[in-house]
Order: structure tokens, then C-alpha cells, then sequence
């Protein structure tokens, strides 16, 4: 053995006992509120991520898209034709505002979609709720800010629940258990590749 890698597994070593002593500390177990945020790209791809490992672990789990719209896409069609006993799948926005153009309809889709929320938050047999994009819907206040953090925080204790989209909200942010932040470096759209299967949607 080498002196560098003599002193390699002694670092190492060092460092596992470190690890292990703060590990022994992490006893507690809880349902999770969970944001992804910020403007770089991955924040719904991230908690479907999420949403499969639910469903390998054989956690009953929900989906509620509050903007995304009839699009086909990957994530509802592996759920729907695979794992629709194990995850409900509610697709019930019409698209982002500047294509639907029509703002009482944007509120009442919302809406809409923040009951459905509420009943799978409520039922404590849902082990992780996905709310997709509902930051957007919170954002252009069509959701009560007051309500959804009211729900938060009266959930089922073993619930986590995700919620997606830019720009979450500060009282969000502070709520909740997870914060993750996405920054955009880089994004093929500006090069003019457009939204691709298996990649995007």
C-alpha cells in the first residue's frame, strides 16, 4: 500500500465515523412538503422521479397537473397503462395562459384541480401527492395562498406532498420541508431545438 493511499483510508475512515455518529442522530420520520422551483428546467421531471419511487416501494400516490394540458406526454402514459393502481393521474389544466387566453377559465381549472388536491392530500392512504406546476397557479393568485398552506399543514403526517412550477411563493418556501431551487445555465430552446419526446414530455 502506498503512503497516498495509506493516507487516503485513513481519511476515509475518519470520515465514515464522522458520518455514521451524525446518521445515529436522524431517527425521526415524517411526511415531507416538498417545492421545486427556480427557472432552470428538470422541477416536474425531478418529483415524477419521485412519484416512481413511490410506486416501486408500492406507495399508493397522486398526480395533479394544475397548467399542463390533454398533451400526451411519457410520465401519464407509463402511469396510466402501467401503475393506475397505484397512482392516480389528474390532468387538469388547459395549457399555460397565454394559450388559453381566457383568465376565468384559468381560475376555474385551478380550482378545479386544487379540490382534487385536497381530497388525495386528505386521504391518508396517498403516500406522496404531486401537485404539478401549482407554483404557476399561485403565482397569478388563482389559488388562496392561505388555503393550500392551511392544507400543508393540517396533511395526513405521513403524507409528502410536492409541489412544481416557478417562482414558488416566499411563504411556500418558508413552509415547507424541501426547497429546491433549479438554475438555468443552459436550455437547447435557445438554440433553437424545440421540446423533444422522452426529453421533455
Amino acid at each position: 500500500m502506498t503512503d497516498d493511499t495509506a493516507r487516503h483510508a485513513e481519511k476515509m475512515a475518519k470520515k465514515k465515523v464522522a458520518r455514521d455518529k451524525i446518521m445515529a442522530t436522524k431517527t425521526e420520520e415524517k411526511g415531507l412538503v416538498i417545492v421545486h422551483t427556480g427557472k432552470g428546467k428538470g422541477k416536474s421531471s425531478a418529483a415524477f422521479g419521485m412519484i416512481f419511487r413511490a410506486i416501486a416501494h408500492g406507495m399508493p400516490s397522486a398526480v395533479v397537473q394544475f397548467i399542463k394540458g390533454g398533451m400526451d406526454t411519457g410520465e401519464r402514459r407509463l402511469i396510466g397503462d402501467h401503475f393506475s393502481d397505484l397512482c392516480q393521474f389528474y390532468t387538469m389544466g388547459e395549457g399555460f395562459t397565454w394559450e388559453t387566453q381566457d383568465k376565468t377559465r384559468d381560475i376555474e381549472m385551478a380550482q378545479a384541480a386544487w379540490q382534487k388536491s385536497k381530497e388525495l392530500i386528505a386521504d391518508d392512504r396517498n403516500r406522496m401527492v404531486l401537485l404539478d406546476e401549482i407554483n404557476i397557479a399561485l403565482r397569478y393568485d388563482y389559488l388562496d395562498l392561505a388555503d393550500v398552506l392551511a392544507v400543508l399543514a393540517a396533511k395526513p403526517p405521513m403524507t409528502h406532498v410536492v409541489l412544481t412550477g416557478r417562482n414558488a411563493r416566499e411563504d411556500l418556501i418558508a413552509a415547507a420541508d424541501l426547497v429546491t431551487e433549479m438554475e438555468l445555465l443552459k436550455h437547447p430552446f435557445r438554440a433553437g431545438i424545440k421540446a423533444q419526446a422522452g426529453g421533455e414530455y
